[in-house]
C-alpha cells in the first residue's frame, strides 16, 4: 500500500458514507466523513437486508452487531391486496440458507446506521468525522481535492466520494445532470407497536400485500416490539423533498378497495410521514478525477426491490478494495470500481421499476402475476433471485 498524505474526503454521513469510512479504515486508508445535519443520524424506519449485503457486513467486521439488532423473519410473502390470497411465498429455513449460505432479515434503519457508526467511532484513528458541514465548493487539483463549507471550513484530501444521496451536489459537479426523477408514486411510514397489530396479523414475516396502483409492506422490528408499515400507491400530489407529513385522507382513499385486514393495518395509524419517490436512469460513468459518487447518489432506485442500502454498502467494500489495489492512483481506482458496479447497479435500478409494476398491477396483467408468481416452487423462487444474491466476489 502506497503511503497516504492525505485522507480520502466523504461527504454526506448515511448509511453509504459510513459504510465507505469504515470499509477504507479496514483497508488501512484515513478518511474526514463531513455531515451537513448537527448530529450524524438517520430518519426513517426499516430496511431489509439480503443475503448479498450480510457477505459485506463480514467484510467490515459488524455481522454482529447487525445480528444483535435485527429481526430475521420466517418467511417472504406477497398477498393479494384486494382477495388476501397468498400469491406466494419463500420460506426462510434451512433451505433457503443452504441455497444462498447467508440470511435474509429486516432491521431499522436507525439501528443499521447507528452500528456502522459505533464502528467508526471505534477507528478514529483512521476516521475523522465532522458535523455541521454544508459544502459548497469542490475544487479538483488534479494531485488532490480542496473542499469548503458554508462556514468557510476548508478541507484537503486525496481525493473525494461523494455519498450524498438522492440530491447529491457532488453529482452535479460530475455528472450534471439536474434534478431526481418523480416516479409518481408516494410513499407513507410508519411504525407502530406490536401491541396495537391485531394478533392475526403478528406475522414473523416480511409480507407485500400487492394491489391496484398500491401496495403496503408490513414485517417487524426490534426484537418484534415494532411493526413497520409502508404504504405506496400512485399520486398526482408532489411535494419537494421528502420526510413530511402524510395526508391520511389521501391514502384511505386510495386503499379503499383493498381488503380488510389491509384497511385494519392502515387504520391503526394516527399520523404517517410521506416520502416522494424519485429515481434516475442508470449512467455508465460516475467517476471523473479524483471524485467519484457512491449509493444513491451514484445510482438512485425505487424501493421495489430493497436494495438502496444493501447496494450502498457493496459500493463501499468494493471502492476500499480497488483503492488497496491502486497503489496510490485514486483515479485508477474510481474507475475500476465504476467498471465493477455499473452494470450490477443498473439491473437493480431497472428490476425494482419492474417490481413496481407487478406489485401495481391491475386487471389482467394482476391476474398474470398471481397466476405466474403463484405456480412457483420454493427452488423457483429463490433461484429468482440467484443473481442478487449470489454476486461473484466484490473488489477482487
Amino acid at each position: 500500500m502506497a503511503q497516504q498524505t492525505l485522507p480520502f474526503v466523504i461527504i454526506g454521513g448515511g448509511i453509504g458514507g459510513l459504510a465507505c469510512a469504515l470499509a477504507l479504515s479496514r483497508k488501512g486508508f484515513r478518511s474526514i466523513l463531513l455531515e451537513q445535519a448537527s448530529e450524524f443520524g438517520e430518519i426513517g424506519a426499516g430496511i431489509q437486508l439480503g443475503p448479498n449485503v450480510f457477505r459485506m457486513f463480514e467484510k467490515l467486521g459488524i455481522t454482529d452487531k447487525v445480528r444483535e439488532l435485527a429481526v430475521f423473519p420466517e418467511m417472504l410473502m406477497m398477498r393479494d391486496s384486494i382477495t388476501a390470497e397468498v400469491v406466494t411465498k419463500i420460506d426462510l429455513d434451512e433451505r433457503f440458507m443452504q441455497r444462498f449460505k447467508y440470511p435474509y432479515a429486516v432491521i431499522h434503519r436507525a439501528d443499521l446506521h447507528r452500528a456502522l457508526l459505533e464502528c467508526c467511532q471505534e477507528q478514529s484513528a483512521f476516521i475523522t468525522m465532522k458535523t455541521g458541514q454544508k459544502v459548497v465548493e469542490i475544487d479538483d487539483k488534479g494531485s488532490s481535492v480542496t473542499v469548503k463549507t458554508d462556514k468557510g471550513d476548508i478541507y484537503d484530501g486525496t481525493a473525494l466520494v461523494g455519498a450524498d444521496g438522492l440530491w447529491s451536489i457532488v453529482r452535479q459537479k460530475i455528472v450534471g445532470d439536474g434534478a431526481p426523477i418523480k416516479s409518481g408514486h408516494i410513499t407513507y411510514r410508519a411504525v407502530l407497536p406490536t401491541s396495537e397489530v391485531p394478533e392475526e396479523l403478528r406475522k414473523w414475516a416480511m409480507i407485500i400485500w400487492a394491489g391496484e396502483k398500491t401496495h403496503l409492506v408490513q414485517y417487524p422490528m426490534r426484537g418484534g416490539e415494532l411493526f413497520n408499515l409502508v404504504a405506496v400507491f400512485h399520486s398526482d400530489k408532489f411535494a419537494e423533498g421528502w420526510d413530511s407529513y402524510g395526508d391520511p385522507a389521501e391514502l384511505h382513499e386510495r386503499f379503499a378497495k383493498t381488503c380488510e385486514p389491509v384497511r385494519t393495518l392502515l387504520g391503526k395509524i394516527e399520523s404517517w410521514r410521506m416520502w416522494v419517490l424519485c429515481d434516475r436512469p442508470p449512467i455508465r460513468d460516475w467517476s471523473k478525477g479524483n471524485i467519484t459518487l457512491l449509493g444513491d447518489a451514484a445510482h438512485p432506485m425505487l424501493q421495489y426491490l430493497a436494495q438502496g442500502a444493501n447496494m450502498a454498502i457493496e459500493d463501499a467494500v468494493c471502492l476500499a478494495r480497488k483503492i488497496e489495489l491502486s497503489n496510490g492512483n485514486p483515479q485508477g481506482a474510481f474507475l475500476a470500481y465504476q467498471q465493477e458496479r455499473y452494470l450490477r447497479t443498473a439491473r437493480v435500478q431497472l428490476t425494482a421499476k419492474l417490481y413496481g409494476e407487478a406489485y401495481h398491477a391491475s386487471n389482467a396483467t394482476r391476474d398474470l402475476r398471481n397466476a405466474v408468481l403463484g405456480a412457483r416452487t420454493q427452488k423457483e423462487a429463490m433461484e429468482s433471485m440467484a443473481w442478487l444474491y449470489d454476486p461473484p466476489p466484490i473488489g477482487e
